[in-house]
């Protein structure tokens, strides 16, 4: 009894009170079983939990209550809280310590009949009793405190499973399982931090869920008559996590800004022995030191190039990571333009940064890239960029591969793991080996004898023979993918989402056809399939926008493909520009404080700076947040500039987890100086306050005299539209349909338009019609100018 209730999942709990102690009951799916969890009020300010062995039955669930209350019945008894699903975890500021804990949740899925959740109600739950609670309740500090924490919202895309690991991949999940502790540790486990106390105290994970921040959407179709479940899950790192200017490029640790993880599952939705796939590629941002400065009066704000002049440690750094996580090859897919001063500056660099790197691999770990321009290569039709990266994504799925295999999934009500079905024993390699390295052997609950082929106890039947004898097929190797398709654009969201749609459409071709659904592996981009597809996609965009820059995708090439009138597209451009633009200079310093507080990034103390006290809450702070080390860096403007190398702290890079902090300096925009501000826009209720305000999210910006002019020809870049060194570009811009089609690749922008206009590709008559329509609705000129031209707008 005791060995199986180990095991047992739990997932339903009541949270009663005493005037000493908190007690947390949890159970499982089927109310069968009870443990208890004991939590000491009477130190708040140090956790103390204490988990009772005793595992109890339904039955004895009241009487057990009923014992509890005798217990403190001189102090009132125990009073029955709130019932919830699990623990986020415990929290820290400058007093007590408070439980968060998820109060409601929805089902938005299933992976083998073990369903997926979302979070939609949380409660932060004091742990201070009424006798100490007085001590902290007037604290002004204590309180903005909580206020900042709140600003994250978790009711938006955090995701969980109580008994499917949903911050691995399948293909980890099925060829080398965990469970326990390790799950916790992986990059995409945003409540780490605040469940390592609990998990350090009781050494299990049964009282806390493993929450994943990302996107996760789920739907069935019909294809030759079977029922086909797809499943698209995008899993955001935490490490250097936050928003878009407030985060860029890589720290010195090798992580990058905006890391998502995207993979995609497809297989039969049939009970009994059936196969899946699944296939996972990867965004993050340019791993270089960059970084912008955020301005309210510019929606271009100026791309600034930190020279670290270490033949780029940081950057190799990240892609040993990548290979660690997923093998070799690496392939990176470049999308930044090469014709826009600001972008061609980091394209250069990054380009730099991969041969030098290069140099130093042997030919078979090379990094594999392709640079290029889409913005460029759609300004004919913008649908004929998905004709190109279809290419490009076939090229690289062939490089890859994708993981396949047929399971036996368990039953409804286990929490065991499907187990490999096939004629071979399943392997996982050891990425961080060459590719002649002999993998390591994956035993999972399958016997040696059924799936090696070995004979049975009679010694007269293989694996192979048993499913003769049975009437079932024999059963199909396995693929593995071993590498990973890595794509970045600026932002690694609208034109990467472009491009990772055209990989998750080539992947799905190759997956049905696996699966037997489908006679090709590949499926065309007018196909029935292929725009079901473009939802979950553009869906998935869409989230992963509003998450790191405040408003949705650009989908014009999306809408293009759907036949959206053009001015439908433009409008809605415009719109979601400004909407981007107002979230990353009014809202994101309040937004990335709560990140850095929820991930542990910044822990308060006592005697120390405040968080708004700082020069920046951008920084990955850790307990050396207060290390007086220098940093010495050149910056390299995208306007042609050069800075000089200085020992002062530059806000916003975010390239160092111990960056050292330093006082404010003005802000200047075109010629204009603001002065600095220390207006608390989280003061009591003022968590939403207008823009003026800001967690101190000022940044350094240098005066004129600090800028060397450097000559255009130092900055200049090439304006091919590719460069590759693992396929023919010549190829890749050849005609797949029409030749007016396929002209894509040698097609240029009209040399009288801006090719970083707020809304990329408007003719002037169309900017006409803009602002004309904007005009009716009584907007300033003025307001208008600045909106289509991204200039200082003046009264």
């Amino acid at each position: 009894m005791e060995h199986d209730a180990d095991r047992a999942c739990l997932q339903s709990f009541e949270l009663h009170e005493s005037e000493s102690r908190l007690y947390v009951l949890g159970t499982n799916s089927d109310r069968t079983l009870w443990r208890l969890l004991k939590i000491d009020r009477s130190e708040p300010s140090e956790l103390v939990i204490d988990e009772c062995s005793t595992v109890y039955t339904e039955s004895e669930h009241p009487d057990l209550l009923k014992g509890l209350d005798e217990e403190h019945r001189s102090t009132g008894g125990i009073k029955f809280v709130t019932k919830f699903y699990g623990i986020i975890g415990f929290i820290k500021f400058l007093g007590p310590y408070y439980m968060l804990i998820i109060t409601e949740q929805k089902r938005i899925g299933e992976i083998f009949g073990h369903p997926v959740y979302q979070v939609t109600r949380t409660s932060m739950v004091e742990l201070a009793n009424s006798k100490t609670r007085s001590t902290f309740q007037n604290s002004k500090d204590e309180n903005r405190y909580r206020k900042i924490l709140n600003a994250l919202d978790l009711r938006k895309d955090f995701f969980f499973s109580y008994s499917y690991h949903i911050m691995r991949s399948l293909q980890k999940n099925l060829t080398d399982p965990q469970d326990g502790w390790t799950l916790y540790e992986t990059i995409f486990v945003w409540n780490e931090y605040l469940t390592r106390r609990i998990r350090n105290c009781l050494r299990n994970t049964l009282w806390t869920v493993a929450l994943v921040h990302g996107f996760f959407q789920q739907d069935k179709f019909s294809i030759s008559g079977k029922d086909i479940m797809l499943t698209l899950i995008a899993r955001r790192s935490r490490h250097y996590a936050g928003t878009r200017y407030l985060k860029r490029g890589v720290n010195e640790k090798g992580r990058v800004a905006n890391d998502v993880e995207t993979e995609q599952i497809v297989y039969e939705a049939v009970p009994g022995p059936t196969e899946v796939s699944s296939v996972v590629q990867n965004r993050g941002s340019i791993p270089l030191f960059w970084s912008q400065e955020t301005s309210k009066l510019n929606l271009k704000p100026n791309i600034i190039l930190h020279e670290m002049q270490n033949n780029y440690e940081a950057t190799k750094l990240h892609f040993e990571n990548l290979r660690a996580r997923y093998g070799n090859p690496i392939i990176i897919l470049n999308l930044i333009k090469t014709r826009e001063r600001r972008e061609s500056i980091l394209r250069r660099e990054f380009d730099k940064a991969i041969k030098i790197i290069n140099k130093s691999l042997s030919e078979e770990n090379h990094l594999r890239f392709l640079h290029w321009d889409l913005h460029q290569n759609s300004q004919g039709k913008p649908t004929n960029v998905l004709d190109v990266l279809l290419k490009v994504a076939f090229r690289a799925l062939n490089l890859t591969e994708f993981f396949y295999c047929q399971v036996a999934p368990s039953s409804e009500t286990s929490t065991q793991w499907p187990t490999l079905l096939n004629g071979l024993d399943p392997y996982l390699c050891d990425d961080n080996n060459s590719d002649d390295t002999e993998c390591t052997e994956i035993v999972g609950d399958v016997s040696q004898e059924d799936i090696s082929g070995s004979s049975d106890s009679s010694g007269n039947a293989t694996a192979e023979d048993k499913f003769e004898n049975s009437g079932l097929p024999p059963p199909k190797l396995p693929k593995f993918q071993k590498g990973v398709l890595r794509t970045n654009c600026i932002d690694c969201l609208d034109r990467t989402n472009v491009a990772q749609y055209a990989y998750g459409l080539a992947a799905l071709g190759h997956q049905l056809h696996a699966l037997g659904s489908v006679e090709s592996p590949e499926l065309g981009l007018e196909a029935p399939l292929a725009h079901h597809l473009m939802h979950f996609y553009e869906r998935m965009g869409d989230t992963l926008a509003v998450q790191y820059s405040g408003s949705a995708a650009h989908n014009k090439v999306f809408s293009a493909k759907r036949g959206h009138l053009k001015l439908f597209i433009q409008s809605q451009e415009f719109f979601r520009t400004l909407q981007r633009h107002y979230s990353n200079t009014c809202i994101d310093a309040n937004k990335q404080a709560a990140i850095n507080l929820f991930l542990g990034y910044f822990q308060p103390q006592q005697g120390k700076p405040a968080l708004w006290e700082l020069e920046s809450s951008s920084g990955e702070h850790n307990n050396d947040l207060f290390d007086d080390q220098p940093s010495t860096l050149k910056r390299v403007k995208s306007d042609g500039t050069i800075l000089h190398e200085s020992n002062a702290s530059i806000s916003g890079s975010g390239h160092c987890h111990n960056e050292p902090l330093s006082a404010s300096q003005p802000d200047v925009q075109n010629g204009f100086q603001f002065p600095t501000s220390e207006t608390d826009s989280l003061h009591e209720n003022e968590i939403s306050s207008a823009c003026g305000s800001g967690v101190s999210h000022l940044r350094y910006t240098p005066t004129a005299s600090d800028v060397l002019h450097v000559p255009r020809a130092e900055v200049e870049y090439c304006h091919d539209s590719g460069d590759s060194n693992f396929l023919d570009l010549e190829w890749l811009s050849t005609s797949g349909n029409s030749s007016d089609e396929r002209s894509i690749a040698t097609s240029t922008p009209d040399v009288n338009l801006s090719t970083e206009n707020v809304i990329s590709g408007i003719a002037p008559d169309i900017m006409e019609n803009h602002l004309a329509e904007m005009q009716s609705q009584k907007l300033p000129r003025n307001f208008v100018q600045w909106v289509n031209d991204s200039d200082t707008f003046w009264y």
